[in-house]
């Protein structure tokens, strides 16, 4: 996954002189490799990589490896990196810390390829300690936030205490880490546990604090927390951030309170983009669609430039308003009006649109029409309030894992387990298999000792 295309002016001002030199030293691809760290662009990293390769430099030398270790991890290319750190002799700290922090914070690669790499990064992380070197507070912060957003509550926790116990006690990064990863590994008591034991501890919160605690309010479905966290935001003047009111207008819409998302909103003196966002999301999952078309158009009306996310949120409001031509229209011009090219995200929200309307053969011929491939998403949104067959799929030709997966669910939702075994026949024949994020099922190694 590339986390940022765009290169950084330190890079654009240092690749062309450099990458059409003939003769770069060791030195100079250090300087190369490092700026590629600080891009994290994929491209431009493998070029450097490329013309390392091709240049006659000693590639044995641990400096360059570990800077390669460096640019990869920090690109989220974990089997490059882990290629280059498994090949370099006595790897140094910097190379270690990025390898566990990279093994800690991308998920995605346990998923890919099936290797528990949380469990990875803890056996390299005492290994680490071991050839005694000393991990420092990044790869602590990482390997307890991976923990965490796993839903590994006692290793986390485990981590957290040997941190003070081997003389690094936690700074105001390591608890927002800590909270944040238990929100995001659903661990909502446990988080407002930590922040309750952090306040305890005499650290301040910051805005990232509860930026990352309040969505906890969410998954216990409770407006109460969620209000006396907004007041601590206030005595702690911290509801001038814009993150911090976003995220909670988005609480309050998630705990069904508009009146109090809207309150937050009002409060706001300088709205941005994710402001106008958060509040129009509000009303379109609400039903309040003429408030969210009535926001939207307002927010025109102030020159604030609509992006991506705006009209993702116009067209789902649309769709659960039953709106389809004002939906349909906004989504043709979309270019023209808003400089904004439509993402399978926005093909999504217009398939939903159609199907809810009960316009199937509409949205079917959509589909077939559209200029990107067909995503999982867009047949999901086939299903919503659809009854569809498994006849149906196959006509249409989106025979897709997740639309099948997401099909068979509904039917076994309802009892409805002929059905359930016809679809599972079908991704038998089609050599169609679900894998464990597709049936809710995640993989849970041991805890820390």
């Amino acid at each position: 996954m590339v986390q940022n295309p765009t290169l950084t002016p330190t890079w654009e001002n240092m690749k062309y002189p450099l990458l059409s030199s003939a003769n770069l030293s060791p030195r100079h691809f250090s300087s190369l490799l490092q700026s590629c760290i600080k891009s994290k662009a994929l491209k431009p990293c493998k070029q450097v990589h490329g013309k390392l390769l091709a240049s006659g430099v000693d590639m044995n030398s641990l400096s360059l490896k570990s800077r390669l270790v460096g640019v990869y991890a920090s690109c989220a290319d974990l089997i490059s990196a882990e290629l280059i750190f498994q090949e370099t002799q006595n790897a140094n700290v910097f190379a270690l810390n990025w390898m566990i922090s990279a093994m800690a914070f991308n998920g995605y690669y346990e998923q890919a390829i099936g290797v528990g790499m949380i469990e990875q990064s803890l056996v390299l992380f005492d290994a680490m300690k071991l050839e005694g070197l000393r991990p420092n507070d990044f790869t602590w912060n990482a390997l307890i936030a991976g923990y965490a957003r796993k839903g590994l509550c006692d290793g986390a926790f485990a981590l957290f205490s040997r941190m003070s116990e081997e003389g690094l006690p936690p700074d105001l990064v390591t608890w927002n880490a800590m909270i944040s990863g238990l929100v995001q590994g659903q661990c909502a008591v446990e988080a407002l546990e930590v922040f309750r034991d952090m306040l305890i501890a005499g650290i301040k919160p910051n805005h990232v604090t509860v930026t990352g605690l309040l969505p906890a309010c969410a998954l216990m479905n409770s407006i109460q927390i969620g209000k006396e966290i907004h007041g601590l935001i206030y005595r702690m003047v911290l509801y001038m951030n814009v993150f911090v009111t976003s995220a909670l207008i988005d609480i309050y819409s998630k705990c069904g309170s508009v009146k109090d998302a809207r309150n937050v909103f009002n409060e706001i003196p300088i709205k941005n983009v994710a402001s106008w966002n958060a509040m129009i999301g509000c009303y379109g999952k609400h039903g309040l669609v003429d408030c969210a078309i009535q926001l939207f158009e307002t927010m025109q009306d102030r020159e604030m430039q609509a992006n991506q996310v705006t009209l993702i949120c116009v067209l789902s409001a649309c769709s659960h308003g039953g709106l389809v031509e004002k939906g349909l229209t906004i989504f043709r011009c979309m270019r023209e009006m808003y400089g904004i090219e439509a993402s399978k995200e926005h093909y999504a929200c217009v398939v939903d649109l159609l199907c809810r309307s009960g316009r199937v053969d509409d949205a079917y011929s959509f589909v077939k029409e559209m200029p990107i491939r067909v995503t999982d998403s867009i047949i999901g949104a086939f299903f919503n309030g659809v009854k569809f067959t498994t006849e149906d799929i196959l006509r249409m030709k989106l025979n897709r894992p997740g639309g099948l997966v997401t099909l068979s669910n509904i039917h076994a939702s309802e009892g409805e387990w002929e059905e359930v075994e016809n679809v599972r026949k079908m991704m038998k024949e089609k050599g169609v298999h679900k894998n464990l994020v597709s049936v809710g099922l995640r993989r849970r190694t041991s805890s820390p000792k």
